[in-house]
């Protein structure tokens, strides 16, 4: 809003009539539907020339940045005016330095859109320094920089800064906003994988958090940005089991904030004049670790159900709100749907989503940066689906080049790794051997998730199928049972048990084969995991014949023609769609338009 501070309705003369007049005036135009900007912008602009006090003038120029930064595209005469409100004022005036703090930090905002951040840090760290004692402004500057560095990747400059803003709100008395900073400083050491100083700081967080008394609201959203970091931190940790009590905790937060009404009494410490998210921001929050708990889980029609409620108020959000984090919650979700629909047999679906997902990112050129190595990674999943195995390796390879997030990693190079296997290609043997060391879960894994190292178990067991070392194959195909039992890793419990089958199978022993199959069948099913249904199907058909089942024979062998059919139809409309080319696309951003193909080149052999 464009008002007049109460500090300058205590200033010992009150503000002239016609300045009164013209600040009303713009406001009215700028509230008006459609916003008149160019009315606004010259009511404000007519108090220049009539010489106002020098307080008066700088918020002028803040009101003047303020309105054409929103709402125009004239970055030039914005950024002129808060250079002005920044410069002018009054120094030395306490009750009118919100208007030099204010400017100041939209002025780094506008610098950062036309990248120059060179000019945004020492701004803000400038006004950090002469605000310690307007305690709101400096919270808030010390965030706005520590955010700065963190889309710079600087994560050790970051961190330090929450950490002076945890400290500085400890000695001005507000609880509540010393656990935000280190709430935010916790996010940012899970980022950075340092687990050893975040569980000391989450328990101090979660001291802070109990302890504190004040508005309902505000500590219930402390309590859900809290067990949020909790439940992510088991997430990457792949213990989707453990998790399970804490993410019914953050579930129940959720729906304790959405009884509660806002409080409009403003809380009496100015530095408690924070809020992490809207309470709608934090439903979808919640929707979306709940769909990484699912996806990781193997629970995938649940999966798809919280994304579809997700997604749809997304949408909602999304009319009213064009806040990024958004668009950021809007891909991680689809990211996740598209590897539920990999799974359960619907690669049209996924392939849309995929193209959804690009289009998104052609809009934000931070989003792509943040999530090119994920789209490159699914492609890369897609290619395997339709048997584009040569498209799959240079999909992940170029996901590797993009990435330096370790977990992301180990999971495309277990991927990749899975191509090479099938692939049995002499010219990639040494690829492969280089990409088992490097994921060799015995010792030395590169990451601490119990989900990839499980992961990392079955892709050896399979490397040791393919080659005939059947007893090598087991040892580490049971390894991988006895991890993904203990962390309910639903998935990798069908495939090893399926493939233990197969090996049993091969070696004679029908009875084992079929105590290993039926399980992996009826486990796939409850996912469900169409390509270890038809790999199941196949086994007991051939089991069954084997063993003078001629019934169940018959049963298996038409259910095993049921999911033929179903992948064949759903292999063609994929491959037949214009999206299908961005299986190609392996450099810069994604591309803009597709061209239809003329229909499948793919072949279904693998999946049969």
């Amino acid at each position: 809003r464009l008002h007049l501070p109460c500090a300058l309705a205590r200033a010992a003369a009150p503000a002239p009539s016609w300045y009164l007049a013209l600040l009303g005036l713009a406001e009215h135009f700028r509230t008006s539907s459609p916003p008149k900007v160019r009315l606004c912008v010259h009511c404000l602009q007519a108090v220049l020339p009539r010489k106002p006090p020098a307080r008066m003038e700088a918020r002028t120029h803040l009101q003047l940045g303020s309105v054409l930064y929103h709402h125009t595209r004239n970055g030039d005469q914005a950024r002129g005016h808060l250079e002005k409100a920044v410069s002018g004022g009054g120094s030395g005036i306490p009750q009118f330095e919100d208007v030099k703090f204010e400017a100041a930090s939209l002025l780094s905002e506008l610098y950062c859109q036309e990248n120059s951040v060179d000019a945004a840090k020492p701004l803000l760290r400038k006004a950090i320094q002469i605000s310690q004692q307007t305690p709101y402004w400096h919270c808030r500057l010390l965030f706005q920089l520590a955010q700065l560095h963190t889309l710079e990747k600087d994560l050790v400059s970051a961190c330090d800064l929450l950490g002076v803003g945890a400290e500085y709100a400890r000695v001005v008395g507000s609880e509540y906003t010393r656990a935000l900073f280190l709430l935010s400083k916790g996010m940012l050491l899970l980022m950075e994988r340092k687990l050893q100083e975040v569980h000391p700081l989450l328990t101090l967080c979660g001291q802070i958090v109990e302890n504190w008394q004040g508005n309902p609201i505000q500590k219930e959203s402390l309590r859900v940005f809290f067990l949020v970091l909790q439940v992510t931190h088991y997430l990457d940790a792949g213990q989707v089991k453990s998790v399970k009590p804490c993410l019914k905790q953050l579930q129940q937060c959720i729906q304790t904030i959405s009884t509660l009404h806002d409080d409009e009494i403003l809380p009496s410490n100015p530095a408690d004049l924070f809020h992490w998210l809207p309470k709608e921001h934090m439903c979808v929050l919640v929707y979306l670790v709940t769909v990484m708990h699912s996806m990781q889980a193997g629970y995938l029609e649940k999966a798809q159900k919280y994304t579809d409620k997700a997604l749809m108020q997304l949408e909602k959000l999304k009319m009213l709100d064009c806040s990024p984090i958004l668009s950021s919650f809007q891909v991680i979700l689809l990211e996740h749907i598209i590897m539920c629909r990999l799974v359960t047999g619907h690669k049209a679906t996924a392939l849309q989503e995929i193209s959804q997902v690009c289009q998104l990112c052609q809009q934000s050129p931070r989003l792509f940066s943040n999530h090119a190595a994920q789209l490159h990674t699914l492609l890369g999943l897609y290619c395997i689906s339709v048997n584009c195995m040569d498209n799959a390796e240079a999909q992940f390879t170029t996901a590797l080049r993009l990435t330096t997030h370790q977990e992301l990693w180990a999971f495309i190079v277990t991927n990749l790794a899975s191509v090479y296997i099938r692939e049995g290609n002499r010219h990639q043997e040494v690829c492969l051997y280089s990409l088992l060391e490097r994921i060799n879960p015995d010792h030395n894994f590169p990451v601490s998730s119990h989900c990839l190292r499980a992961a990392a178990f079955y892709i050896r067991g399979l490397f040791s199928f393919f080659q005939g070392r059947y007893n090598e194959a087991k040892r580490f195909l049971r390894e991988t049972l006895k991890m993904s039992n203990a962390e309910d890793l639903n998935r990798l419990t069908a495939c090893s048990l399926v493939l233990l089958g197969h090996i049993f199978y091969v070696l004679g022993n029908h009875r084992e084969s079929n105590n290993m199959v039926v399980p992996a069948m009826q486990l796939a099913s409850k996912i469900p995991d169409m390509s270890v249904q038809l790999w199941s199907s196949a086994l007991l058909r051939d089991l069954n014949k084997a063993c003078g089942n001629a019934m169940d024979a018959h049963e298996a062998a038409q259910m095993h023609q049921n999911f033929s059919q179903q992948l064949l139809q759903d292999h063609i409309e994929a491959c037949s769609l214009p999206e299908h080319n961005l299986i190609t696309w392996t450099d810069g951003p994604p591309p803009v338009q597709f061209q239809a193909q003329n229909g499948p080149t793919t072949s279904l052999a693998s999946l049969l």
